[in-house]
């Protein structure tokens, strides 16, 4: 079933003098896993701020289930609506009140049952304070993979339907990336995902890959595709 579609989307920015898509269309449908690829500056990461609104298209449409995205309830929206980014915001306080701002009356059952599927719970039951371990300022006194399972695990707990993943792993080095692919797989199961990366290695599992240049989309298909016909990506 269709989820969500873009139709002929525009997107500029400076007074219009800045034109970042440039008529852009796709279609996702419910259940899949879309990965979009491209350099930097290509436009990937405003295709996808385009759905929970961050940005508004300047021509054309993005709409979910049929409803144009500007007529949503923006908070209903937003809540529908789960990311994972490369830089991970964490603030002063617990773990638990990291994880619970997610949920406020999560228990601490559904808080470990999230822990474990972002491969986090047992670093945390290791610490003195576990659960009520302080993190610092913007989580200072975590690794980078720490942090990043601690807002996979943040993400599992708002049980999001639609779920973005814009260069989670991009900021890790080889080995904390491995540490958390088993995490974003676990959180991405049964999910709608739209999957950004640098790297088409990290994408090939995707039902459905799109290569941004320039800020259109100049291939859609699949990463075997891609890789036989020397797709430029």
């Amino acid at each position: 079933m269709k989820l969500f579609e873009m139709n002929h989307v525009q997107k500029s920015f400076n007074n219009g003098t800045l034109h970042v898509l440039k008529d852009i269309s796709l279609c996702v449908n419910e259940g899949e896993v879309v990965s979009i690829i491209g350099p930097s500056g290509s436009g990937k990461s405003t295709v996808v701020n385009l759905i929970p609104r961050l940005y508004d298209v300047l021509g054309g449409k993005v709409t979910v289930a049929g409803v144009d995205v500007r007529d949503f309830d923006l908070k209903y929206l937003r809540q529908c609506i789960g990311v994972v980014t490369q830089e991970t915001y964490l603030f002063n306080g617990t773990i638990l009140d990291n994880l619970r701002y997610a949920k406020e009356n999560a228990t601490l059952e559904e808080i470990e049952a999230a822990c474990r599927i972002a491969n986090i719970h047992d670093f945390i039951v290791s610490q003195p304070d576990g659960y009520n371990t302080e993190v610092g300022n913007r989580g200072l006194k975590l690794s980078g993979g720490e942090k990043q399972r601690i807002s996979i695990a943040r993400v599992v707990l708002k049980n999001p339907k639609v779920l973005i993943l814009d260069e989670a792993t991009s900021a890790l080095d080889s080995i904390s990336e491995n540490a958390i692919q088993d995490a974003l797989e676990n959180l991405m199961d049964g999910r709608t995902s739209i999957v950004i990366a640098h790297r088409l290695s990290t994408v090939r599992n995707a039902d459905i890959i799109l290569v941004v240049s320039d800020g259109k989309i100049v291939y859609v298909g699949t990463a075997a595709y891609l890789t036989d016909h020397s797709i430029p990506y």
